[in-house]
């Protein structure tokens, strides 16, 4: 038999693959069937049997086509990505000689809300900050300054201060018709690596998560896509392309991640970023009092919210309500105590807040207090604090 140099059977092989695919099929089907080439010619034409195999399969493109799911997790990051953002806090400090000193104090994700300039993030990423660098997907990064922020809904509004033509602003969903199930698609800056997708589903909704603001953040949609420490403040995506969401925290003992991940909610976040670019605050119905701290009620073991000063002219003044009071030696004695609001049981600062919360400015809300042992009703109208 005529022995030919491992480059011509190589060649000859290719020239097969190219020309007659469907014949080259079949004859891999013999092969399988009856292993005549292998007790003929040896292990050695078997390997360049399957080598050639994958060349012929490669080229061809059977078994590489990407998924209509693949196909749609590429075309949102193409088109959202551009829209994410990540920020460096730093904190402005002086040393021995009065020289200011930059000292980082984390790093964050953030979106761009609208195109003048805007940025949407965690509060929590931004607290404490001097000065915010934002870095956009082509790796420009500009000065931004903070606008205002709701420690209670840890949502944060920072503003480029240049500006800068091109950006590219979120398509802003809503979240009060999402389901179990349904799609979920984190963008974000985990660790410091920009522009990190991950995905998953939405695992459940209207958690009620304690938040950084020291209450509790309502309504919170519950992710297992990865979010990791750097994703705070970064979009959660439907598989439409919109904004669900901010991706804020993690269920996590060890502070990596664990398929247990929180998000605001759209709507949440609809409602308060316009009145922080307006007013830098978010505008909070209120009664026109303050309040005792709860470590002092929990020493007491008394249930609900104590008032401890009434502002002049408030609703609250006008109403009645009774603040602490000194007796003749000085000692402070308890005024009222709330302990509902409408049909609402207040039995600390956070359940008042989300009371409150449910009403707005100009509501007629009803307060059941405890004053000298007594339960007393009044009603009065919320003012904006």
């Amino acid at each position: 038999m005529q022995k030919y140099p491992l480059a011509r059977k190589k060649a000859a092989i290719e020239t097969v693959l190219v020309l007659y695919p469907e014949e080259y099929c079949n004859f891999l089907k013999m092969v399988c069937r009856k292993g005549g080439v292998m007790k003929r010619y040896g292990i050695f034409y078997y390997y360049h049997i399957l080598m050639f195999t994958f060349i012929f399969f490669l080229n061809s493109g059977i078994g590489f086509s990407l998924t209509s799911e693949e196909n749609n997790n590429i075309q949102i990051f193409k088109n959202v990505s551009p829209s994410v953002v990540y920020i460096k806090n730093i904190k402005i400090e002086y040393n021995h000689f009065l020289d200011p000193m930059a000292i980082p104090r984390g790093t964050g994700s953030g979106f761009i809300w609208s195109s003048d300039g805007y940025i949407v993030t965690n509060y929590h990423v931004v607290a404490n900050g001097d000065l915010f660098l934002v870095t956009l997907k082509n790796q420009q990064q500009y000065k931004a300054r903070m606008v205002g922020g709701e420690p209670r809904k840890d949502i944060a509004v920072l503003k480029l201060e240049k500006n800068v033509h091109g950006l590219r602003p979120v398509a802003r969903g809503q979240s009060a018709s999402l389901q179990v199930g349904q799609k979920a698609i984190a963008i974000g800056n985990p660790f410091g690596l920009d522009h990190t997708m991950t995905h998953g589903i939405i695992s459940a909704l209207n958690r009620d998560i304690p938040g950084y603001g020291g209450v509790t953040i309502r309504g919170m949609i519950q992710t297992d896509a990865a979010i990791n420490q750097g994703n705070s403040g970064g979009p959660l995506f439907n598989s439409d392309g919109f904004v669900i969401g901010m991706n804020t925290m993690i269920y996590s003992p060890t502070g990596a991640n664990t398929g247990i991940g929180f998000a605001v909610p759209m709507d949440t976040i609809k409602q308060v970023v316009p009145q922080l670019i307006r007013h830098g605050k978010v505008t909070q119905p209120g009664l026109g009092i303050t309040v005792l701290p709860d470590q002092y009620m929990q020493r007491l073991g008394i249930k609900g919210v104590a008032v401890r000063t009434v502002e002049e002219n408030s609703p609250a003044h006008k109403a009645g309500i009774r603040g602490l009071q000194q007796d003749e030696s000085g000692r402070l004695i308890l005024g009222d105590i709330i302990v509902a609001v409408n049909q609402y049981p207040i039995i600390n600062y956070d359940t008042l807040y989300t009371a409150l919360d449910r009403f707005r400015v100009g509501d007629l809300v009803s307060l059941v207090l405890m004053r000298n042992g007594k339960r007393i009703k009044i009603a009065l109208r919320l003012v904006a604090i």
